[in-house]
């Protein structure tokens, strides 16, 4: 996730992915669905039944995957090599692009659960997924943990919101595998995705490409005390977003459908 593109691109996954999520919670709450058991087609013996029966998200996730590797190999100059030995000592290379890697592979894992799952049974499929979320929260957070080292000033307190927000996130997730049927959880949920990606996203402008033309100074209390102010500004942003949303949902799923 280094560079703007690498903060981007991750953000903007992470964020659609709680979009998803809310309007999932709006439609079970309008019409009265289990909101983890997504409507199902029955199962046909015509050409195009396997098709019916993918989960289209899980497939948007691998392919996010590969977009998002690629990208981040494409920054790394030179050959892109674990451990190199130079004067009979052992070092390792590109701690960052290495745990950048291993983020990713936590979207590439949950994707691939999202699409097998969908032969099994709706409770099975749910409880796979679930545990697939649980297991790359359980990993990302460590690797963000690992993250700040080498940051200081307003990258490390941008950083640090950050890590707030999956640790709630990842706390969610373990709660969801032992009450999946408890929809503040699910809000939550929903709600905790769409501000860490919108978070990423706003950490590359502010370090990379800031919007007012000028860097964000370390040893400026004026700069420092607007992260927070921003991240605030997202909290209740996201919120409208979140009542927008269902606001559509009911119009739609009760007057115009």
């Amino acid at each position: 996730m280094g560079g703007f593109e690498g903060h981007l691109y991750p953000g903007l996954s992470l964020f659609f992915y709680g979009l998803y999520h809310t309007r999932l919670i709006s439609r079970a709450l309008i019409c009265n669905y289990h909101v983890q058991y997504l409507p199902r087609h029955p199962w046909s013996k015509g050409r195009w039944a396997r098709l019916q029966q993918i989960h289209y998200v899980g497939l948007v996730k691998i392919l996010s995957t590969f977009i998002l590797v690629a990208q981040e190999l494409h920054n790394i100059r030179g050959p892109f090599v674990l451990i190199t030995k130079m004067y009979h000592q052992r070092n390792f290379l590109y701690h960052k692009q290495w745990q950048h890697l291993t983020f990713y592979m936590t979207f590439f894992l949950s994707g691939c659960v999202d699409v097998v799952s969908q032969n099994l049974l709706p409770q099975r499929s749910a409880a796979l997924e679930q545990g697939a979320q649980a297991l790359g929260m359980f990993l990302i957070l460590p690797l963000m943990v690992s993250h700040l080292q080498d940051s200081e000033g307003v990258e490390l307190l941008c950083h640090i919101l950050l890590i707030q927000a999956l640790f709630l996130l990842l706390l969610v997730v373990i709660a969801e595998l032992w009450a999946p049927n408890t929809l503040q959880l699910w809000v939550l949920k929903a709600f905790l995705y769409m501000i860490t990606g919108s978070w990423l996203i706003q950490i590359g402008f502010m370090l990379f490409r800031p919007i007012s033309g000028h860097k964000w100074m370390d040893d400026d209390k004026n700069d420092m005390i607007f992260v927070t102010t921003f991240f605030c500004w997202h909290v209740a942003s996201l919120v409208i977003v979140m009542i927008w949303i269902y606001g559509f949902s009911f119009l739609w799923y009760c007057y115009i459908r």
